[in-house]
């Protein structure tokens, strides 16, 4: 019999990496999954264990506003906040949309003071919502993204539409994707950026040059621009060369009014790790080299099973979700399974992807009838069916069994019922003992094996 606990891990600027974490009892590894508002058990043999990877722990000196504070008074590449507001009349202040944890409210509670006291007032400020080609926030949501702002500020808050809202041509990138951007990006003579820093799946990582395209850009330029995604070298973590990101970045020059950004890194528990701002760009290297510190994170060897969680707020729904599918993969052996744990709260989040999966007899079809004719949401649909075709997938969710099954996934009851299929299914195929990987925060862990360090 086996009792305690066991950590292992490695300390490295300010990181300490852990990759093993466990509670053993009666040698069996006892643990539980979020889901939705509650926590769902999970248990299995201690000896079936490879790993729980969870973002690295990282040592934060100061409070949110503290951090702010420092980053504003420090600006990269860039003049202070109060000097880059010196000599303007109106302000656009770009924020994202629920679907990310950003910490708008705390951002805000920095800003506003050093705006006022450069003499703007609400009158002067318009807010834009980045949803890219998201649905509209609905009016909780803006109190969520507002907080303690909501009163003040709701009023001269709007949301992006990509379908719908006036846009400025200003031109094409190299990749020949037309760039079409929201009309009130040229109706402000100061810019601020505000978003949050993490890893994507495709466009290597979140923020920055996001908040322009796709947060503002119009549909077709979303859809040019997430076609590209389909190469194999848009992926997590890439930047050089991602020709994703290639168009964003192309974006950036032909925007005429000057831009200040504020990004932060959130840490395992979402709180804020690290701010950095001043130059778009600038601001937002120095936030990748945090965010590659806190969220990759190395585990043994590649497992049988996969568990992956999405977090709130990205198990809004399934095409948010995909994502800890996308990174539970990187670990996962060829014929293994996948088990996303996520309540999709809004359903699937997009008709055009799972239309297509549905309308294909398998993975590859599917693959096939995508590069045939690509339409927005398409992407999504080829990385959740690169997946498929080489492993089972699973899913702990609120979709009903027969919309999971029409995308190639199974429905479980719960992350237990799961679990014990993928064992006994593991086992048929002649591994005597599965070994697990558990994501806690699989939307954002990027689990890197030995070969892939």
């Amino acid at each position: 019999m086996s009792i305690g606990g066991s950590i292992s891990g490695i300390a490295h600027s300010g990181i300490k990496r852990r990759f093993v974490v466990s509670l053993f009892y009666y040698n069996s590894m006892k643990t539980s999954v979020p889901y939705l508002d509650k926590l769902l058990p999970l248990e299995f043999p201690d000896e079936n264990l490879l790993a729980v990877a969870e973002p690295n722990e990282y040592t934060v000196e100061g409070s949110a506003e503290e951090l702010l504070a420092s980053a504003l008074a420090k600006p990269y590449g860039s003049q202070s906040l109060a000097e880059f507001l010196s000599g303007g009349k109106t302000i656009l202040l770009i924020i994202n949309d629920a679907t990310r944890p950003t910490p708008t409210e705390a951002m805000l509670a920095g800003l506003l003071p050093v705006m006022e006291k450069s003499g703007f007032g609400p009158e002067q400020l318009t807010l834009l919502v980045a949803t890219g080609a998201h649905r509209p926030p609905a009016e909780a949501e803006y109190r969520q993204i507002l907080g303690r702002f909501f009163d003040r500020l709701r009023a001269r808050c709007f949301y992006h539409d990509a379908r719908n809202s006036d846009v400025v041509d200003i031109g094409t990138t190299r990749n020949g994707t037309p760039m079409l951007l929201n009309k009130k990006l040229f109706e402000a003579d100061r810019i601020i950026a505000t978003g949050s820093v993490e890893p994507h799946y495709f466009a290597g990582f979140t923020g920055g040059r996001k908040a322009f395209l796709p947060g503002i850009a119009a549909y077709k330029t979303i859809e040019a621009n997430h076609k590209q995604a389909l190469s194999p070298k848009a992926r997590s973590l890439a930047l050089e060369g991602n020709p994703v990101h290639e168009d964003m970045m192309d974006a950036l020059p032909l925007i005429t009014a000057p831009i200040f950004s504020v990004m932060t890194v959130l840490d395992r528990e979402q709180g804020v790790a690290a701010v950095t701002a001043g130059g778009l760009m600038a601001s937002f290297y120095a936030a990748v080299k945090i965010a590659r510190k806190i969220f990759c994170v190395p585990v043994p060897a590649r497992a049988d099973i996969v568990v992956s969680v999405a977090k709130f707020p990205m198990d809004i729904d399934l095409y948010q979700s995909q994502k800890a599918i996308d990174n539970g993969s990187l670990a996962l052996k060829d014929g293994g399974t996948l088990i996303l744990v996520s309540g999709c709260r809004d359903g699937i989040g997009d008709e055009a992807y799972a239309a297509l999966l549905a309308s294909s007899k398998d993975p590859a079809d599917a693959l096939e009838r995508i590069r045939a004719g690509y339409k927005l949401g398409y992407h999504k649909a080829a990385k959740m069916a690169e997946v498929s075709a080489r492993a089972a997938v699973t899913a702990v969710s609120q979709l009903s069994a027969e919309r999971l099954k029409s995308m190639f996934i199974e429905k479980a009851a719960d992350p237990q019922a799961a679990l014990d299929g993928a064992i006994a299914r593991s086992k048929s195929s002649g591994a005597a003992c599965p070994k697990i990987l558990i994501l806690p925060d699989g939307c954002v862990t990027i689990p890197e094996p030995p070969a892939e360090r």
